[in-house]
C-alpha cells in the first residue's frame, strides 16, 4: 500500500510518473561543484528508511509496498519498464505476441542464475505460473494468471503461453516475480507457502542477496555480483524501519539515513537550509498513488449510498491539499490519476457543501432527534472509529480534519492508530474495521480488478471493503478482455462515473512523491518512471564512500 518505484506489480505495486510533468530538484549547485568526486565504483552501504516492516519475503503473496521494495531486489519478473515506460527485458531476453493477441512466446536470457548457484530455467517459470493459480496460495494477484489457457514449455528457455482470449494485461503480468521451484515446490504442493524457510531467508534471483532481517528493525541485502545485467554499484542497501515520519526526519538530519520521503511540511518547510540541501538531492514529481476514506461496506450504516456522498460532501478535499499538502497534490475523483490517459475528469462531483450533507443524511433517516449535535436512526447515534497507521502524520492530520468536518455534520468519530504489520494481519485482512484511512498505489495499467471485484472480497484478496456492485464487475471484465485502448477507454470511462456516483470510498488526493536522496550518491536519472528504475547503477564515488568499500 506504499507507493513503489523499483519494481511495478498491476495494482499494489505502484510506479512514480512523471509524464509530461517535468522534475523539481534542488540542493544541485552543491551537487555539481562535487561532480568531480570522481568515476562510477563500487562500494559503500545505502541505509533506506522504511515506515513499515515487511510482511515476508516471497513478495507474490503480500500486498503492502514495503515488502514489494525489498522483494523487488532480491526476485526478478520476466520483463520490466525502462526509463521512459517501455516494456524490457529482465529475465526474459524477448518475446513475441501473436497477431490475435492470445499467444506469447518468450525467449528466457541463459545467464541467469538463482542466489544458491542453481541455473534459472523454463521450469521455474512453470512453477511461479503454477504456484499463483493454485488455490491454496495466499495470493491477491492470482487473476492475472488463472485467464492463462496453456503454458508449455518449448525447452529449458523458450515458453509459449496461450490465453482462451484476448487479456490487456497479459504481457505485463509477467512482471510477476519468479519463484524458485527447487526451494518451494514441497510448500505449494503442501498449502504451506507462507511456512516456507524462503519467507524468511529467501533465495532470488534479482541484483541484491538477502542477508538478514530484524523485524521491526532492518533488512540487509549485499549486491549479486553474479547479476546478469552486471554487478550494482553500491555493495548493500539497508532497510532501516523506522515506524514514525518525525524520527525518519531526525535521522534524515542526522544523515543516519540516505534515502526517504518527506512530508509536504518537512519539504517546503523544514529542509531549505544550507546543510540539508548540501546533504542530500530533493525530487518532486505527481505520485502514483492516492489517499482514501473507506468503509466496512457489510456494515449496513454505509451500505447506504446516500450516507457516503452525504459523507463526500462532508469533506473538504481543498482543505487537505492545501492544509495537510500545503499544495503539492491534486484532488482525486476516482482511482486513475489526472493526465493519464485512462483518466476521466467528467464524472459526478461532490462540492464541500455541509447543508446537502445533512439533507442526505437525514434522506437516509439519520436526524438529530434529542439536540445533542449527533445523528441518531432506530436510537442508535452515529459514531464510529477510523483506523489508520502509526507514524504517518499526513494520515493522522487527514483523520483529525475529516473528523472535524463529520462533527459538524453530526456523526462522531473516533480516531485509532496501529502498528503497522498489525493493522494489516488483524484489521485489514480480517475486515475488522468500521472505517479506514490508507493508500492504494496504482499501476500504469487502468485495469483495478483486484481492487473493485465483488470476487475479490477474501482475506487475502484486495476488495477490502467488500465492495459489490454487478455492472462495474462487467467493466472491470470487459475492460481487461480488450487489447485496443480506444475501446478499453470507454469502460473504463464508465467505470469511473459509477464509482463517483457510488462512493464506495472517498478519493481524497493524490499527492506527490518528495523523495531525498544523500547527495554522495550518483547516476540518479529523473524520468518518466520516477528515479528508482535504475537503481543498479547508482553509485558512490570513491572519495565519498562512508561505509564498505567492497
Amino acid at each position: 500500500m506504499k507507493s513503489v518505484a523499483r519494481r511495478f506489480l498491476p495494482l499494489a505495486a505502484a510506479l512514480l510518473w512523471l509524464a509530461g510533468c517535468g522534475v523539481q530538484v534542488e540542493g544541485k549547485d552543491e551537487a555539481h561543484a562535487s561532480e568531480q568526486a570522481g568515476p562510477p565504483a563500487y562500494g559503500d552501504t545505502f541505509i533506506e528508511a522504511s515506515i513499515g516492516d515487511i510482511q515476508g519475503l516471497i513478495p507474490n503473496i503480500t500486498s503492502d509496498g514495503s515488502s514489494h521494495e525489498v522483494g523487488g531486489l532480491i526476485y526478478d519478473g520476466l520483463i520490466k519498464r525502462d526509463k521512459d515506460l517501455n516494456l524490457v527485458p529482465s529475465l526474459a531476453e524477448s518475446w513475441q505476441v501473436s497477431r490475435d493477441c492470445r499467444t506469447l512466446t518468450f525467449k528466457l536470457r541463459k545467464n541467469a542464475k538463482w542466489h544458491d548457484g542453481r541455473p534459472f530455467t523454463a521450469e521455474d517459470v512453470r512453477f511461479t505460473y503454477e504456484t499463483m493459480i493454485n488455490p491454496q496460495t495466499p495470493t491477491a494477484y492470482k487473476e492475472d494468471f488463472v485467464q492463462v489457457k496453456k503454458l508449455e514449455v518449448v525447452d529449458p528457455y523458450t515458453l509459449r503461453i496461450t490465453y482462451a482470449k484476448p487479456y490487456a494485461q497479459a504481457l505485463e503480468s509477467w512482471g510477476m516475480w519468479v519463484l524458485p521451484k527447487h526451494l518451494l515446490a514441497p510448500y505449494v504442493a503442501g498449502g504451506r507457502l507462507r511456512e516456507a524457510p524462503q519467507n524468511r531467508r529467501p533465495i532470488g534471483n534479482g541484483a541484491y542477496r538477502f542477508v538478514e532481517w530484524k523485524s521491526g528493525e532492518k533488512v540487509v541485502l549485499v549486491a549479486n555480483a553474479d547479476y546478469f545485467e552486471g554487478k550494482p554499484y553500491l555493495s548493500r542497501v539497508v532497510y532501516r524501519i523506522i515506524p514514525s515520519q518525525a524520527t525518519i526526519f531526525l535521522e534524515l538530519k542526522a544523515k543516519g539515513v540516505d534515502f526517504a520521503g518527506l512530508t509536504a511540511i518537512q519539504f517546503k518547510r523544514q529542509t531549505d537550509y544550507p546543510a540539508f540541501n548540501k546533504a542530500y538531492r530533493k525530487y518532486q514529481y505527481p505520485g502514483n498513488a492516492y489517499t482514501y476514506l473507506g468503509f466496512n461496506l457489510k456494515d449496513p450504516r454505509f451500505a447506504d449510498r446516500r450516507v457516503r456522498q452525504a459523507f463526500a460532501h462532508a469533506i473538504d478535499k481543498q482543505e487537505l491539499i492545501g492544509g495537510v499538502l500545503l499544495g503539492l497534490g491534486r484532488e482525486a475523483t476516482g482511482p486513475y490519476k489526472p493526465g493519464t490517459w485512462a483518466y476521466n475528469p467528467d464524472v459526478a462531483k461532490f462540492p464541500y457543501d455541509p447543508d446537502r450533507a445533512k439533507q442526505l443524511l437525514a434522506e437516509a433517516g439519520w436526524k438529530d432527534t434529542n439536540g445533542d449535535g449527533v445523528v441518531s436512526k432506530d436510537g442508535q447515534p452515529f459514531a464510529f472509529t477510523i483506523l489508520t497507521n502509526q507514524g504517518n502524520e499526513e494520515r493522522k492530520k487527514v483523520a483529525e480534519i475529516i473528523q472535524q468536518r463529520l462533527r459538524a455534520i453530526g456523526v462522531a468519530v473516533e480516531i485509532r492508530t496501529l502498528e503497522w504489520a498489525s493493522f494489516i494481519k488483524e484489521f485489514i485482512r480480517k475486515r475488522r474495521f468500521e472505517a479506514i484511512i490508507l493508500g492504494w498505489g496504482i499501476g500504469l495499467d487502468p485495469d483495478q480488478y483486484e481492487i473493485w471485484h465483488s470476487s475479490k472480497t477474501g482475506p487475502d484478496e484486495l476488495n477490502h471493503i467488500s465492495y459489490a456492485n454487478p455492472e462495474v464487475d462487467r467493466l472491470l471484465e470487459l475492460g481487461r478482455a480488450s487489447c485496443r485502448r480506444e475501446e478499453r477507454k470507454t469502460y473504463y470511462d464508465r467505470l469511473q462515473a459509477v464509482l463517483a456516483e457510488d462512493q464506495p470510498i472517498i478519493f481524497l488526493y493524490f499527492r506527490d512523491a518528495l523523495p531525498v536522496v544523500a547527495s554522495r550518491v550518483r547516476g540518479i536519472e529523473p524520468s518518466p518512471n520516477g528515479i528508482a528504475y535504475n537503481f543498479i547503477r547508482w553509485y558512490v564515488p570513491k572519495a565519498l564512500q562512508r561505509y564498505t568499500s567492497g
